[in-house]
């Protein structure tokens, strides 16, 4: 913290008025980037009518979350998973939330869910099931949540999925090997496996999931995933790197 030092001691040094504020503008700025440092957290959720146990995160090996990001409440995470800054995965509401092995949760993504329980009343309606278990989100292996794009459950992502920046995915269940290009909104539909959905595109029938266009060898973005997959995993394992003082 020697830079916040060193500016209030030149704060207290200075007469001139025009030079005072303008420093003090300065320290204020700084203050506000340090609170933002510290807003990052992973733990458990409260406890609500709706959520009446306190649950915490499960994390994999080799799994990396940003100190800027938070994971909260009901949530598992993968081996090799990488959440970035400003993400948000929170399991206080919708129970549970899974995201698959090397998967990665990218800058602004939020994943929620709507509740899944009021007291002891189950409310299957706002529940996908997978192998006989019941999740709020479910999110498979090898997925990108691509900057800012939100999953809100019930919903479920297949492996291999690519979903865009600023997509949104809504009480949905997406198959294995889609990519979602940025900005689509999808609303109460099931997207087959192979389908690709274009930007901007907004799906709110189930016609219309059934009519998106299937993914061939001629599609640009056929191979995105797996590259952005690469990236992440290394992103994942990356020993933590060390503040640097000023």
């Amino acid at each position: 913290m020697q830079w916040f030092s060193a500016l209030r001691s030149l704060f207290l040094a200075h007469k001139e008025p025009t030079v005072k504020r303008l420093l003090a503008c300065s320290l204020s700025l700084n203050l506000i980037g340090v609170s933002l440092l510290l807003v990052g957290y992973v733990g458990p959720s409260v406890k609500t009518s709706f959520m009446p146990s306190v649950e915490a995160p499960v994390i994999g090996a080799h799994t990396r979350i940003h100190p800027l990001a938070m994971v909260i409440g009901s949530v598992t995470l993968g081996d090799q998973v990488f959440v970035a800054p400003a993400a948000s995965v929170r399991g206080d509401e919708g129970q549970h939330i899974h995201i698959g092995n090397q998967s990665n949760v990218q800058d602004g993504v939020v994943v929620h869910g709507l509740e899944t329980f009021e007291g002891d009343h189950e409310l299957p309606e706002n529940e996908v099931e997978v192998d006989g278990k019941k999740y709020s989100v479910y999110i498979g292996d090898r997925v990108s949540l691509a900057h800012q794009s939100q999953v809100h459950g019930p919903a479920k992502v297949g492996d291999d999925t690519f979903i865009g920046m600023q997509a949104l995915v809504f009480q949905t269940e997406i198959g294995d090997h889609v990519v979602i290009e940025p900005g689509a909104k999808l609303i109460g539909v099931k997207v087959a496996s192979g389908r690709y959905v274009p930007a901007l595109s907004i799906i709110k029938t189930q016609a219309d999931a059934d009519a998106l266009p299937k993914i061939t060898q001629d599609y640009p973005y056929r191979n995105l995933n797996a590259g952005v997959i690469r990236v992440n995993i290394q992103f994942a394992e990356a020993p933590q790197p060390v503040a640097i003082s000023r």
